[in-house]
């Protein structure tokens, strides 16, 4: 009989949930959090240690450094756009303090640091902001007001650079993968719009105030989405006109499903579909939902299809992405039946998408943790 290792089991069961890519989207404040926590711990203990001196810019260094990095797909650009402005910084600092000892003159450093923290507001405005705003806080940091000696400079200079290490360290701690949260995001969107296009077929319409509270939480998931992308064609091999066709579908998937609920709220008397209709949407929308949500053909139930465009596109619209629907329809009509196509190529885009679902590094970590459970 296998012998029960309590705390071997507990430390494996711990390591499956910070690997776990839903677990760090729920929580991924309370992870960045810890992570921070523990990296001012190091800093504390690592300028205390050996007796730095100036040792709290080290901390600070850490905070301005690692505070707001989120998503692998653009933490490495940031944190080394963080790093080049602190290192910038503490060079012109240096730089302002070696002139007040070889000229002496305090109204001339006054004047040198108004003019480079004004050089970086320059560029603060550009697409260099952050560079640029980092450069201004470290020369303040590294020469104060120009009163500051060169040994306390360089000292200062020092604490920079290990709270940069330090910071570069814990920033790749449990990362938050954009990809994992633009699936989860994207499939509850989904399920939502399964749940009221179900609603909907069976002649119970949102009232009021649930369909604005709804379509608003929803629009504000299409908004995140949209800040998610660059960082989602970094991490996985999607290029981001792909994923440009996936949320202007998904946006236009909003707005019909939007212009139905209205419409059935006004005219509930005259459903625009056929129960089987409704019945095949709303199994794709949460079909999809699910692949997303866990990324397995298992746990989704089934491969996502990928159907011919030209089988989904309308006759006359070829050139387009989901074309639109025969005008020739009523208007309640139109527009589920534009819903329907709008569903149906989604459909096909992401599941052209789905073996780029997964990072490949992170996979093997939770492989690992598996094994050795």
């Amino acid at each position: 009989m296998t012998r029960f290792r309590p705390f071997r089991w507990l430390a494996s069961s711990l390591a499956s949930v910070i690997v776990s890519p839903y677990y760090r989207y729920r929580h991924a404040s309370l992870l960045h959090a810890v992570r921070v926590g523990l990296a001012m711990l190091v800093s504390i203990l690592v300028t205390t240690g050996v007796h730095v001196p100036n040792g709290i810019w080290a901390s600070v260094t850490v905070l301005v450094v690692i505070g707001g990095l989120q998503h692998h797909g653009n933490i490495r650009k940031k944190a080394a756009d963080r790093a080049l402005g602190t290192l910038l910084g503490a060079a012109v600092g240096l730089a302002l303090i070696a002139q007040l000892h070889v000229i002496g003159s305090m109204p001339l450093t006054y004047l040198l640091m108004a003019i480079a923290t004004g050089v970086c507001g320059y560029y603060a405005i550009g697409k260099a902001g952050y560079i640029a705003l980092l450069t201004a806080i470290t020369i303040c940091i590294v020469a104060g007001h120009g009163d500051s000696t060169i040994d306390t400079g360089l000292w200062r200079t020092l604490n920079v650079l290990i709270g940069i290490v330090i910071a570069l360290a814990f920033s790749f701690a449990v990362p938050l993968y954009a990809t994992y949260s633009w699936r989860y995001l994207l499939a509850r969107n989904l399920r939502d719009c399964a749940r009221i296009r179900g609603r909907i077929a069976r002649g119970r319409p949102l009232d009021v105030e649930t369909h604005v509270a709804a379509f608003a939480a929803m629009n504000g998931r299409l908004v995140k989405l949209r800040s998610l992308m660059p960082s989602v064609a970094k991490e996985v091999d999607i290029p981001l006109k792909r994923l440009e066709a996936i949320q202007r579908l998904h946006r236009s998937t909003l707005s019909a499903l939007e212009m139905m609920s209205t419409s059935a709220a006004m005219h509930s008397a005259a459903p625009a579909d056929t129960g089987d209709d409704a019945h095949a949407e709303r199994a794709a929308l949460l079909r999809i939902a699910r692949a997303l949500r866990f990324g397995s053909h298992s746990r989704a139930g089934e491969r996502l299809a990928v159907p011919s465009l030209g089988s989904i596109v309308p006759d006359g619209h070829r050139g387009e992405v989901g074309g639109a629907p025969d005008d020739t329809l009523p208007g309640p009509r139109w527009i589920a039946n534009w819903f329907a196509q709008q569903v149906d190529v989604l459909r096909a885009l992401l599941g052209d998408t789905e073996p780029h679902w997964h990072i490949e590094g992170d996979a093997a970590v939770r492989a690992r943790v598996r094994s050795a459970r």
